[in-house]
Order: structure tokens, then sequence, then C-alpha cells
């Protein structure tokens, strides 16, 4: 599919040596049909992935767990620098050191112009309703940035709770409803749930990453059609998935042209302040 809008890639993540080779991606390894990766693969890789699907922008996310960091905001800061009109810098930091992590994320924003926070709960097995959320999600607000969660089952061999739209979205958007939150991955099996919690909360979101468009569940492209077309945004998960497979069958969901421009790029350009 060739870019005639500017697409925007919601959730992607340059794949490292140390991201790519950890143990809880085996499973992801194996549906990739790869071994353990050598060496670094150079970052004109991922770029010419997003050229061959017409993708102007990516959000490029870092990435950091309970045992330390996977790909660090400085490593993003790098990747962005090398590629400032296609790359989009995503802060991750360590909910273990609250005010360290406050500070980070200030850092990644004001210093390094990040536009959003990661937390991908089932790395930490913590539903978003845990404490030690808290203090990022008032700083995003204060920031004026979006917080980006995984919801949903999980591919990777960690537990799936956490990643529940009902009850940890739902609450969550209640006690901060000035927050904008972006979920991943659809929320599959629980994308009914999805769907309710985005439409009861002004500030809540969807992103279709991890899903190619013919898996998309009929009910989510119902939403998109209907009172979710500003609702939902495209991404990828790259390079679990590549974005031309993302977007391959785009057209057979039908979608008006508003309402493809709004899921390929103005929600997020809105959603993220680009």
């Amino acid at each position: 599919m060739k870019n005639n809008g500017g697409i925007i890639d919601a959730w992607m993540q340059h794949p490292t040596v140390k991201f790519m080779n950890q143990p809880m991606f085996d499973s992801l390894r194996r549906w990739m049909g790869i071994d353990n990766v050598s060496e670094e693969i150079p970052l004109e890789f991922t770029i010419d992935a997003m050229d061959k699907a017409g993708v102007e922008k990516g959000l490029t996310c870092a990435w950091w767990s309970p045992q330390g960091v996977l790909i660090s905001n400085d490593e993003v800061a790098q990747f962005v620098k090398s590629y400032p009109d296609r790359l989009i810098g995503v802060a991750a930091v360590n909910l273990f050191k609250p005010m360290e992590a406050v500070r980070e994320l200030r850092r990644c924003v004001n210093e390094l112009g990040f536009r959003a926070l990661r937390i991908v709960q089932w790395l930490w097995n913590l539903p978003a309703t845990d404490r030690r959320y808290y203090p990022l999600f008032s700083e995003c607000v204060n920031l004026n940035i979006p917080v980006c969660f995984q919801v949903g089952h999980t591919g990777p061999l960690c537990p799936s709770e956490p990643g529940r739209p009902i009850p940890y979205m739902d609450v969550v958007a209640i006690e901060f409803p000035e927050l904008k939150m972006v979920c991943g991955h659809i929320g599959y099996p629980w994308t009914t749930e999805m769907i309710a919690v985005a439409t009861k909360h002004t500030n809540v979101y969807i992103d279709t990453s991890a899903y190619a468009a013919k898996r998309y569940p009929q009910e989510l492209v119902a939403y998109m059609k209907s009172n979710g077309r500003k609702k939902v945004l495209f991404g990828t998960n790259y390079p679990m998935i590549t974005p031309t497979k993302c977007l391959e069958d785009i057209p057979s969901l039908g979608l008006d042209e508003d309402t493809k421009n709004l899921f390929l790029h103005d929600n997020a350009h809105r959603v993220f302040n680009i």
C-alpha cells in the first residue's frame, strides 16, 4: 500500500540484538521464523521496511523491564537523531523507582523531544491500577503526552491478566480523566471490552498493533466505521509484524476515505501532537 497521506505507525521498535534475544520472546521468534539474532540490524533496515509500506513516521519505543533496560531511551534518541523526519521517540522508565522514573520521563520529553510514555504491563506483571504507575500518569498529564499500554493477551510467555481492559483501563480512565491513553494490540480476546472503555472515556484510544488488517475482529471494524472513527490508530508492533503485512488488506475493510485517513494518520497526529 503506497503512502498517499503520511501513514503513522503508533507502535514500533527497532530490533536491537538485546531486545530480540530476550528469552520471553521465544514464542514471537518462533512465529517470525527466526532464531536468535547474532548481530545488530542497521537502522536503515527498519526505515526500508517503513518505505516499502508507505509509512511516513513511526512512534519508536524504548523498553524497560524489572530486569533492566532492553532498549534505552538514549538509544531511541539516537535512532530519532538519525532519522528525525521519520521516527518519534516514546519513553520507557523503571516503575520500581518512582522518582527516578518521573525525572527520566521529564528528561525524555523536555530534552529529547519524546512524545509519549509506553508501559508494557505484562513485563512487570502489574495491572495499570497499581500504585507504581500513578506518579507517571500525573506527570503525563502535566507534560501533555499520552501513555501507551498493551491490552489483551500476551504473545510473549508472560501472564495476560495485566492487559485486561476491564477493570484496569476503565479504572485508570475514571481516576485520570485528563490522561490520554493509547491501548495497543486491540485488547483481543477482550476487544469488546476495549471498545466499551474507549467509547465511555473521551481520552481513551485503541491502536491495532500486532494485527494484520485481515485479523481485525469484526466488532472493531464496525466501531471504526461508526462512533469509533476518531478512536482507532494504526500500529504494527514491528519487527514482530511488518508494515507491509499489516496494511495489505486495508482495502478489504471497506472504510470510506475519511475514515481511512483518520485511522492511518489523522488520529495519531491529534493524539500524539505530531
